[in-house]
């Protein structure tokens, strides 16, 4: 009986995999989310918004992208080199990112208007590092169709972050228990991931050369050129947000706008994510295959629309309510940033696993195109809002010009997987 239950396409027990590891591993930041918002204040959010936009943007940059291309070559030589290139810059980026924390500390802190952001800007280098190193594992663990170890190891971070968050928070030690328990909950992940691939691969060291390495790393040289400034007009569309929330209205506007992103983008993490770690896969392999990818993306476009339509629909109509209910009447204004930017997650939960047709076809150039896009709206969003001193008028451009961008994805990327390359 359990076994007619299961999913009989490849692609779907795949999917189900990751899903039930990310269910459980989002599971419990959900479960203690009232108990947080409860114990650490908006203002402490703020600050934690702040740390992470920070680290987020220069994460970016980590490894010149080129973790994304470990899926792309026939050979899994080829993708150990690329991997070791991967984890090589991050270590550079690392070490550069900690010189100008160093020497620039006090500039920095100034620019962000917020004091206590001090002392923690020499943590984010440790994150930039992490972040790298644990992005090249997942897409090698990705591409040998490892999803039972992504899944585990998803558990493992969830569970490590928010042991630290609730401790430290107890503890009254405001926002360092947020921040603290992102560096601890990556720490752990990265290591756990990386012993578990040691283990199985460590022969596959002797296939890494110097000249392969830097072989790979000029074949598919387009996404450091293209795709770490695509990515970083993403990242800082989405991110910038909160920096310039301190800067230009207050920190706790930035906690309330970033409890929305963490709730809200629950969606995206939780299946589209998941969609995405097998999409890519077997959109990659139909590509080199038949040199289109049409029919896998159809049937994903049409599982996550019918998937995510009457959640959201209800979502939009009761946020507000459920807002004030699960985590206090201090965040009833993080409902209504909720309530406003529905249309934004609901487009994004589906472009986000859908677009990566844009790596596979060689579009670095239009993604970039829309990135910047996507980035210029958003600092226009917060010029309006600025002139006619109207948070809400920010919150309500946002949503409506990356609703649009995100609309715009899914259709170039349709054309994009029938093989039209123009």
């Amino acid at each position: 009986m359990i076994n007619k239950l299961k999913p009989k396409s490849e692609f779907s027990r795949n999917v189900l995999t990751l899903m039930t590891g990310t269910t459980i591993a989002q599971a419990i930041p959900i479960a203690i989310s009232p108990i947080l918002t409860r114990i650490y204040t908006p203002e402490d959010f703020g600050v934690f918004a702040l740390y992470m936009s920070v680290a987020s943007i220069l994460s970016v940059v980590a490894t010149g992208r080129y973790e994304l291309a470990i899926m792309l070559p026939k050979k899994d030589e080829d993708a150990v080199n690329i991997v070791v290139l991967s984890i090589m810059i991050a270590f550079f980026v690392s070490f550069v990112s900690l010189l100008i924390v160093f020497f620039f500390n006090a500039q920095i802190t100034n620019l962000f208007g917020n004091p206590e952001i001090s002392n923690w800007l020499y943590f984010i280098p440790i994150t930039v590092l992490l972040t790298g190193v644990y992005q090249s594992f997942n897409y090698w663990s990705n591409r040998k169709k490892q999803y039972k170890k992504l899944s585990h190891n998803r558990i493992i971070r969830s569970a490590t972050t928010t042991t630290v968050n609730l401790g430290m928070g107890f503890s009254g030690l405001g926002s360092s228990g947020l921040i603290l328990g992102g560096v601890i909950g990556q720490f752990f992940a990265t290591l756990t991931l990386g012993q578990s691939l040691w283990y199985k691969n460590k022969t596959m060291v002797t296939v890494v050369k110097k000249l392969k390495v830097i072989a790979l790393a000029k074949k598919y040289s387009k996404f450091p050129k293209f795709d770490i400034l695509a990515t970083l007009s993403n990242v800082m569309s989405h991110q910038v947000v909160h920096i310039l929330f301190n800067i230009l209205v207050n920190t706790s506007t930035s906690g309330y706008y970033y409890l929305v992103q963490k709730i809200m983008g629950m969606p995206t993490v939780l299946i589209s994510s998941s969609v995405s770690d097998v999409f890519r896969e077997q959109a990659s392999s139909n590509f080199i295959k038949y040199g289109h990818a049409k029919q896998i993306f159809v049937l994903v476009l049409r599982k996550l629309f019918l998937l995510s339509l009457i959640p959201f629909l209800f979502l939009f109509l009761f946020v507000q309510d459920l807002f004030i209910f699960v985590f206090g009447a201090n965040w009833a204004e993080a409902g209504l940033y909720a309530k406003i930017l529905m249309p934004m997650f609901f487009l994004q939960f589906i472009a986000s696993p859908l677009s990566y047709i844009l790596y596979i076809t060689d579009s670095q150039k239009l993604n970039l195109f829309m990135q910047m896009g996507m980035f210029f709206f958003v600092l226009l969003s917060f010029l309006c809002g600025h002139i006619f001193e109207n948070t809400h008028l920010i919150i309500i451009l946002i949503s409506g010009f990356t609703s649009m961008i995100y609309l715009l994805y899914i259709i170039m990327s349709y054309h994009k997987s029938k093989g039209d390359f123009k």
